[in-house]
């Protein structure tokens, strides 16, 4: 621990967002920088405390307190050498994880958590700055063939280890790019797809091979194992009257219809029946895909953005029913929502009001008061989260839907009982966190070795 008392003498400091006024003009990345010197001095403050709350926060089990010191000390290549370790793609969990290991921090029973998330990002681009993130090819070929289907957080990191372990790797993709919700379903405000791209080059210089426009319906043959890894793509709908009106739109077909116009550099102008300009848009749904709509719906030119949640609002700070060291139920604001959004609670839709077939409303009614009153909208966007993988094709083929939540429960392999095929992600626990997506993807790509080692 270089600098012991750091953590009482230098305040927590973030790099912010860009000047709102500048950001809802493009779809760039709204988090700022800070200098090298600046993320020394933020990387000081981990206190090198005796149980490392950080550690057992993150369901990767990232070191973070080692790799802390080792950007104080200004040893960026041992740091990223040391977060690799535990994390495939630090430069994703980086800048879109809620930072679960934050929350565990012991600084925050007396003052503000050490910055982990921005430095996790700071050491890999560095790494990537300086040359030091090499493709990490086996010394051993194992003559073994695995298919990788899905190309989603899960499925590139089992395919990145199953490559380093020296398997020949296929990833099979649906749409048309890998990445899955990382490259569809997040904004490039969050993400910008350059950095997608830029590991997946890496990934193919160590021999893993992509394969997209692939709908896969049957495990495709000559592998010797194979990775499920689908997602659980299924949105959760809102079955309420009115449901049929146009206008009312899922939430990730809506982020989807942006991301690739932003990839392919056209407009999403007014005449696109996904297109918030100059609309009253509303958001049923108070999650990060939810917070997704707002900003896009922002950037887009609608003319009124409002978000609404069925659960009564959070609160502010800190909640004594989730105390420390868990992940705190209180109020989340993300950079989007102070761009011009109206937030509202305990609001539950009773119907979907139209006309000429198109949606004009949605009466909704306050848990709380018992009072119900109409919402102006033109697009409804519901970002009720997930349900489950699709219910056809691969799934349906392989009877693996019902098989994967039963094994995810009490086989810590992942395997499923059909022969040869594993499971990993967001198919076996249903919607989660991209870093709970990388930490399965890891374990299901150790559990293949094992039992190809056999």
């Amino acid at each position: 621990m270089g600098n012991p008392k750091a953590f009482l003498k230098i305040e927590r400091k973030e790099a912010g967002y860009r000047p709102v006024h500048e950001r809802v003009t493009d779809f760039g990345e709204v988090e700022q920088t800070l200098c090298e010197q600046d993320r020394k001095e933020q990387a000081s403050r981990c206190m090198d405390c005796g149980v490392p709350f950080c550690h057992w926060s993150c369901p990767l089990g990232n070191r973070q307190s080692e790799w802390q010191d080792l950007v104080y000390k200004g040893e960026w290549r041992k740091a990223y050498e040391n977060l690799q370790a535990t994390d495939d793609f630090p430069e994703f969990t980086g800048r879109v994880c809620p930072a679960l290991c934050e929350k565990g921090c012991v600084l925050n029973l007396a003052s503000d958590p050490v910055t982990i998330r921005e430095n996790e990002v700071a050491i890999v681009e560095k790494a990537f700055a300086e040359g030091f993130v090499k493709p990490r090819i086996a010394a051993k070929k194992s003559g073994k063939k695995v298919a990788v289907i899905g190309s989603g957080p899960a499925g590139l990191a089992a395919a990145n280890q199953l490559s380093a372990m020296g398997h020949a790797v296929t990833v099979f993709e649906r749409d048309e790019a890998p990445g899955g919700l990382l490259r569809l379903g997040i904004p490039d405000f969050k993400l910008t797809k350059k950095i997608i791209d830029r590991r997946l080059d890496v990934m193919k210089q160590q021999g893993v091979e992509f394969v997209c426009n692939a709908n896969i319906t049957t495990l495709p043959e000559g592998f010797d194992a194979a990775v499920i890894a689908i997602g659980a793509g299924v949105p959760r709908d809102l079955q309420a009257e009115g449901r049929e009106l146009k206008g009312i739109h899922f939430a990730l077909d809506f982020l989807k219809n942006q991301n690739r116009a932003v990839a392919a550099r056209w407009i999403v102008d007014e005449n696109d029946p996904l297109s918030a300009k100059g609309k009253h848009v509303l958001v049923i749904g108070g999650g990060d895909t939810g917070s997704d709509c707002v900003g896009t719906s922002v950037r887009q030119g609608a003319a009124s953005v409002t978000q609404i949640e069925i659960m009564p609002k959070p609160p502010v700070g800190t909640n004594p029913a989730t105390p420390w060291p868990y992940y705190p139920n209180v109020l989340k604001t993300s950079s989007s929502h102070k761009e011009g959004c109206e937030r509202r609670w305990s609001l539950a839709t009773s119907k979907f009001i139209g006309k000429d077939g198109q949606v004009t409303g949605v009466e909704v009614k306050c848990s709380e008061s018992g009072k119900s009153e109409v919402i102006k909208a033109d697009l409804v966007l519901l970002a009720m989260g997930f349900v489950h993988p699709e219910q056809e094709g691969l799934v349906a083929n392989l009877n693996l839907a019902t098989d994967a939540r039963k094994n995810i429960a009490g086989n810590a392999n992942l395997q499923t009982s059909a022969p040869k095929v594993f499971v990993a992600g967001d198919a076996t626990t249903g919607a989660s966190l991209v870093v709970r997506a990388i930490a399965s993807g890891r374990n299901a790509a150790q559990a293949i070795h094992e039992y190809l080692s056999k």
